[in-house]
């Protein structure tokens, strides 16, 4: 009787829908001079986040699945020891103050040119080697579902020219909603686009690959890049390629990388030109959960894990294997400072950049 509640017992803890959020314990520490924490938000349906101010990433995101059971839909390291080593930079985290890359690490503002880090091949990708998401933001909770972050990036930080200050805002609604709200202020005109960079698995963190998830992007264009992930400029219609995700299709039905940009982005790792609203829908093929987003932003950054190496260890103990997590990040076009003919990042000295994304679950 005793080995049979045991068996019980091991079985029971194996069973899905056994998510919990990480110790609090696991994210006191002292980063450069300040303290790090992680907050837990809840709303009335029984939603949790759980953001830490180092870097204000997202750690956690747990919701009920079709079956009303907790399921984990953020993949990340469960300890900030693990955040800080781990070789994927960007778990969750927020990123500036430049999302996605800049070709050279080089732009010009009004006849000056401005060289940043280069560190992603010969390019500069997401606000460079101390970018957003190395930094301990000031973090004030707000009630049980809301926390702000702020933080203020000098003039000349990672080289942008400036001191941009930053406040974001997450909030978890009622109807079990993630709303981000970024606004940033300078005082010289600088470039700025904002994002989050959050790694979903909507069947739960350590389940396997997300080929099986359906996903619907409202685009009707998408930005082709070249072997540096740069884009060329063209604003190229989805029509009869790869890309057309305008009706729901498994992230890994059309993975081929005969195809010249699956072959330059591994796989999907493209910006997507927003034709309305929502911006995107992902379904959990086993887990019925829906995620919908919806952003202010006129792009979206499909990212299907193609550089994921199993080299990090995850919440659960499992490890972030090759395309077990998928990436929507809302955004302005990579290397906009460079393609006068996308949509502007540059911000004035007297306007506030203000931009809002949603990510709301529900099931089916």
């Amino acid at each position: 009787m005793r080995t049979l509640s045991l068996a019980l017992v091991l079985i029971l803890a194996a069973l899905p829908g056994q998510a919990k959020m990480p110790s609090a314990g696991g994210f006191k520490m002292r980063v450069d001079g300040k303290e790090t924490a992680l907050y837990v938000l809840k709303n009335g349906k029984g939603m949790q986040a759980g953001i830490t101010n180092y870097g204000g990433r997202v750690v956690s995101l747990i919701v009920p699945d079709k079956n009303g059971k907790p399921v984990d839909v953020v993949v990340s390291p469960g300890r900030l020891e693990d955040l800080r080593k781990a070789t994927e930079p960007y778990f969750g985290a927020l990123i500036g103050r430049y999302g996605n890359r800049i070709a050279k690490g080089r732009f010009t503002l009004d006849g000056k040119t401005y060289e940043l880090a280069t560190n992603n091949g010969a390019n500069h990708l997401h606000g460079g080697k101390k970018g957003f998401q190395y930094v301990v933001w000031d973090a004030r909770p707000i009630g049980d579902n809301a926390l702000e972050l702020r933080y203020v990036s000098k003039d000349g930080e990672e080289g942008y020219p400036g001191t941009l200050k930053a406040k974001v805002v997450y909030t978890l609604t009622d109807d079990n909603a993630l709303t981000i709200e970024y606004e940033a202020t300078t005082d010289k005109k600088t470039v700025v686009n904002l994002t989050n960079h959050a790694f979903f698995n909507l069947n739960g963190e350590g389940s396997g690959t997300v080929d099986g998830h359906l996903l619907t992007i409202n685009a009707e264009r998408y930005t082709p890049i070249d072997e540096g992930l740069i884009p060329t400029g063209e604003l190229a219609p989805v029509e009869g390629t790869r890309f057309d995700f305008r009706k729901p299709t498994a992230i890994g039905a059309r993975l081929d990388e005969t195809d010249v940009q699956l072959k330059n982005g591994k796989g999907y790792d493209h910006n997507f030109v927003l034709s309305g609203t929502p911006a995107a829908v992902v379904v959990g093929d086993r887990s019925g959960v829906v995620m919908t987003v919806e952003t202010t932003e006129p792009g979206l950054q499909f990212y299907s894990g193609n550089f994921m190496q199993g080299k990090n260890r995850l919440k659960g103990g499992k490890t972030d294997e090759f395309r077990t997590a998928f990436c929507l990040e809302t955004q302005h076009f990579p290397d906009s400072p460079n393609k006068p003919q996308f949509p502007s990042t540059i911000l004035e000295p007297g306007q506030a950049y203000r931009t809002r994304s949603t990510y709301r679950f529900s099931t089916r």
